[in-house]
Formats: structure tokens, sequence, C-alpha cells
């Protein structure tokens, strides 16, 4: 039997992962997420899916952050009716971001049009997503499933966001069996809510990221009194603080933090504005499922001190609501999306980039091109909605809040299957960080630790 691997998202970039596996005939695809970046790039490799996933004959996603599931419909719009395996839990956010996308997608190509900037056709619309949704299988943890006859599939918690997994492939090939395991996003044991990640079996090929394959976190007890500090030294400047945040996971944590602050004095009890319709749905599935929660999360709730619904945190839904903050010139804005490619923390920034006191706070990774990572780099001037604006406010980071374990942390739970590894592949990282990760991997004793090039082939 011959099985082959060929990595068609993610391979030296962090975005648009898609790793396909090709099973003695049958093509098995390991996620379908879109990339972000550089928009005419960007749109581009969206819209143009590469033609070897045209005709797979299953999907496994590991969780429903868009980089990872963004595309799902694209593939379903060009012809893909098969199941799409995930977790529960990714069921059901998968399906509130998806329709998510598909929204700001048409409300961008409708803005684009006013302005006479036609140009962007959206890759799906929402009966896409509809049509998508009907697709999706919701399994459990450590639960065994059959993908395809021969192939059985297991997910193991990744916690890195709510029903994210490190996928578990078990082959036959023909009497004995090749494992292999996809970390997925790998999550951070010391971040709070969700329980720190699984331990994986033994498997034979490990696919892991490498977003921060260079890098180590600020130490994971100071991200709560780090981000009190940065409140309290901008308050005192006066303005108000921007932050862009994934809707599902960086929003919650952020929020989780700063009602702890507040609960124990160590900030003042200014407005808080989670301006996301897609965070407010996101944080009632996320209630949902206590049981994945950790336990000191546990223990506020049998408190009796609600985490993400306390006074002076106000969820804002309508358009109307999310227009009167532009007069807000105090107080925390939390708003999608996190990398400040699209949504509403665009419509934010046009108000705050010109106001010196106003400061745009950065609270996880940002993908190499995007406008988040340019504030982050600091660029004197950026353009938005096709403006030129100057760059005035305070842009400040906190990397520690990233969801992504760094390398240490990657490498503590990995280290048990450096001697049944046979092969490893460094993926959902840019190019520095991938084979910076690489290094580290075969310098910790793992055999056949390669790099992939977009496109790039290997038999297993």
């Amino acid at each position: 039997m011959t099985i082959e691997i060929q990595f068609l998202g993610a391979a030296r970039y962090v975005t648009g992962s898609k790793h396909l596996l090709r099973i003695n005939g049958k093509k098995v695809l390991l996620d379908c997420g879109m990339v972000q970046g550089p928009r005419a790039m960007a749109n581009k490799a969206n819209s143009e899916l590469p033609e070897e996933i045209l005709d797979v004959d299953a999907v496994v996603l590991s969780h429903a952050h868009i980089d990872h599931s963004g595309s799902l419909p694209r593939l379903v719009k060009m012809g893909y009716a098969g199941d799409i395996y995930c977790t529960h839990a990714t069921k059901d956010l998968t399906e509130i971001l998806l329709y998510d996308s598909a929204h700001i997608q048409a409300q961008d190509a409708k803005y684009l049009r006013k302005k006479h900037r036609d140009g962007f056709q959206p890759p799906y619309d929402e009966d896409d997503v509809r049509e998508t949704v009907e697709q999706l299988r919701g399994k459990g943890y450590n639960e065994e499933f059959e993908v395809i006859p021969g192939v059985r599939c297991e997910f193991y918690d990744a916690g890195h966001i709510l029903g994210s997994a490190m996928v578990v492939l078990r082959i036959d090939d023909g009497g004995r069996e090749l494992r292999i395991a996809f970390t997925g996003d790998h999550g951070r044991k010391a971040l709070p809510v969700l329980r720190s990640p699984a331990r994986l079996p033994e498997v034979d090929v490990l696919l892991t990221e490498s977003t921060y394959g260079d890098r180590l976190h600020d130490p994971a007890p100071d991200l709560q009194a780090e981000l009190g500090k940065i409140v309290n030294q901008e308050m005192e400047d006066g303005g108000r603080i921007l932050i862009p945040a994934f809707s599902v996971g960086r929003t919650q944590n952020v929020v989780y933090f700063l009602g702890n602050l507040i609960a124990e004095g160590a900030i003042p009890k200014l407005p808080i504005y989670v301006d996301s319709p897609l965070s407010t749905k996101a944080t009632k599935i996320l209630a949902s499922y206590p049981e994945l929660y950790d336990e000191e999360t546990r223990a506020i709730l049998a408190s009796g001190r609600r985490p993400f619904l306390f006074e002076g945190c106000r969820y804002v839904a309508s358009v109307e609501e999310s227009k009167s903050l532009n007069s807000l010139r105090s107080g925390i804005i939390i708003a999608a999306s996190g990398m400040c490619e699209s949504g509403r923390i665009i419509h934010h920034l046009k108000q705050s980039i010109g106001h010196k006191r106003d400061t745009v706070l950065a609270v996880g990774y940002m993908a190499d091109g995007t406008l988040g990572r340019r504030l982050v780099d600091g660029v004197k001037e950026v353009r938005l909605f096709g403006e030129e604006f100057q760059v005035r406010c305070q842009v400040r980071s906190m990397r520690g809040l990233s969801a992504h374990a760094d390398y240490k942390e990657i490498l503590e739970n990995l280290d048990h299957l450096k001697k049944s590894v046979k092969q490893v592949f460094v993926v959902h990282g840019e190019e520095p960080q991938a084979l910076k990760m690489a290094e580290r991997l075969h310098d910790a004793g793992f055999r056949d630790v390669a790099v992939p090039v977009h496109r790039q082939k290997f038999e297993l």
C-alpha cells in the first residue's frame, strides 16, 4: 500500500491549513482553512482551491478557527458532498464562525462596490455555509470512528480553543498499522478556562504546528497582572483601549482576566464592550460545555461568579450599537478580527488610529502581512477601507496570551513520542519559526524532521 501526504496550505506559512493524505487511491483532507494575509494574495488563494482536494473522500477538522475551517464552504460549493468529522463543540463553533465569515465577506464586497472598487467576489455565501453545516459530523474526544474503510480516527483534547483536537489516524496497511498524529493548533497548560492538552498515544508520523517555534511566552502567572498594569497605565493617560481578538477563545480569555482584575480591585470598574455578535454566540456555546473547563474556572462558577458575564461587561450586537462606540473616548473595546484583517475592529481602528491617547493592544499572534502585524511592527501609515491614515495611537503587545503553545511547551508534551515517531513534518509557522522548530525537534531526539514547502509530497 502506498500512503502519501501533500502539504497544500500552512507550509512555511501560518494560515490556510490543508494537508492531504492519499491512501491506496483514496483521499483524506486534514483541515480546509482560509489563507489570511495581504488581501490580493488571500483572495486569490481562497477562491482557487488546490485541484487535488476537489475530489477528496473525507475531511477531518482539527478545530473551528477560520484558518483551519474557513474554506470548507468553498470546497462544498465546488462539489464536495462528503462527511466533515470534528468534535461536538467544534461542530457548534464552526457553524457560527462560517456564517460570520460569509457575512463579513458579503459586507466587504458591498462596501468596496459602494466605493467603486469592484473586483472582490466572496468565495462562498450563506447558502454554501448551510450545506456545509449539514455535512459536519460531531464526535467525542477519545471516541474512535471510521473515516474511510481502513482508516480510523480519534480526537484528543488540544487545549487550544473549545473543541480543539489533536487528530490521530490509524491506517490498516495490510496487517500492520500506520499511526499518524496531527496536533492542529497545540494549546497551552497555563491558560484559563479550558483543560490542558492531552497526552498523545505513540505514533509513527507526526505533524506539528510551529507558530512559536523560535520563542517562549511570558510566564503565564504574570499575564493577568501584566494586563492589569497596561490597563491602569492607559487609563491614566486617557483615551480608549482597542483589543483585536478572535471571537472564539481569545476574547473569552481577555474577558476572564479583566473580570478577575475587577473582582480583585486591581483595575477600576471601567466599561468593557465586546463588540461582536459572534463573540456573544461563542460565549453561549462555551457555557454549554462546562465539562471541558479547567478546575479553576469550574471553581469560579461554583462560587456563583460569572467569569464572562459580569457588571460593566457589555456584549454589543447591533450595528447601531457598534457605531455608537465611535464617540466613546474611554474604556475597553474588544472586537474581531484578531489580526485586524476584517470585521468591526477595522471601523474602530479608523476612529482611533490618529488619536495619540488611544491604544491598540495586540493579545496574540499576528501573521506576516496582516494589518495587525504591520501595526505591531511599527508601521507609520495604514490603509483602511481605501483611505490612508497616519498611525498616531500607541500600539502595545502581549504575546503571552496566545493560545498556541511555544516551542518548549510543545516539546514537553510530545517528548514521549520521540522513540516511536519515524517522520516529523513541521507546519503552521512562518519559515523562520518552522525551521527553528525543526532544529529543536531534531536536537530533542526526533528523527527525520522535515519542513515542507507548499505542494510538496512525501511518502509515509
